[in-house]
C-alpha cells in the first residue's frame, strides 16, 4: 500500500490579479510535497477543508488590513478608470476573506497566511496577513508559519521578483511540513 498524498489548499482573494499570481506561485512551490488546489475565495467551500493537510490563505491589504465590501467596491471603481490600466478580477466585488471566515467553523488543520501590500514598513502599509493569521487561529487552525507579505508597486502591479519569491516560500513551507508530517503545534518559519 502506497503512502498517502498530502493535500494543500490555497485560498486567495484578489482584486487586480496580483494576489492570484502569488497564490498560483505558492501553489507551485507547495507542489513539491503536496497535491495542491488553488481556489478563489468565492469558490472555496468549507467542505474543501475536510481533506486538507495544509491551508494557505491570502489576500490584498486594503486600508491597513483585510478588504471589506466598501474597499472592494473602490478597487473595482478604480479599475474602471481608463487611465488606471487595471483590470478587476472576476468576482472582485463578491465575498472576500472576511466573509469566508464568517462561514467557517472549527478546523484543526495546519495553515499559513500571506498578503500583497505596498513596499515599506508594515506599520505604514498595514498587513492583511496579520488579520488572516488571527482569524485562522480563531477557527482552530494550527498556524505553522509567520505571515508573509509579497509586494506591489504604487501602480498596483506585482513587483517583478515576487512570484519567484512566492514559489520559493511555498517550497520551503512544503519542505518544513514534509519533514515532520504529523500535526504539531511547532511553528515552521520558512523565512525569506
Amino acid at each position: 500500500m502506497g503512502v498517502a498524498t498530502m493535500r494543500a489548499l490555497v485560498v486567495y482573494e484578489s482584486m487586480y490579479g496580483n494576489t492570484h499570481q502569488v497564490a498560483d506561485a505558492i501553489g507551485a512551490g507547495l507542489g513539491t510535497a503536496f497535491d495542491v488546489r488553488v481556489v478563489a475565495v468565492s469558490e472555496a467551500s468549507p467542505e474543501m477543508l475536510v481533506d486538507a493537510d495544509l491551508v494557505v490563505v491570502g489576500g490584498p491589504t486594503h486600508m491597513h488590513g483585510m478588504s471589506r465590501a466598501t474597499t472592494r467596491k473602490w478597487a473595482v471603481e478604480a479599475a474602471k478608470k481608463p487611465a488606471s490600466g487595471l483590470k478587476a478580477e472576476p468576482g472582485a466585488l463578491g465575498p472576500g476573506l472576511r466573509e469566508w471566515f464568517g462561514s467557517l467553523g472549527e478546523h484543526a488543520v495546519r495553515a499559513a497566511a500571506f498578503d500583497t501590500r505596498l513596499r515599506g514598513s508594515a506599520a505604514l502599509t498595514g498587513r492583511a496577513s496579520k488579520a488572516v493569521t488571527r482569524l485562522l487561529r480563531t477557527h482552530g487552525f494550527d498556524v505553522v508559519a509567520e505571515p508573509e507579505s509579497f509586494l506591489v508597486t504604487k501602480q498596483d502591479r506585482l513587483q517583478p521578483e515576487e512570484t519567484t519569491r512566492a514559489r520559493a516560500w511555498g517550497s520551503r513551507l512544503a519542505a518544513g511540513i514534509a519533514a515532520s508530517p504529523s500535526q504539531s503545534t511547532r511553528r515552521y518559519a520558512p523565512g525569506r
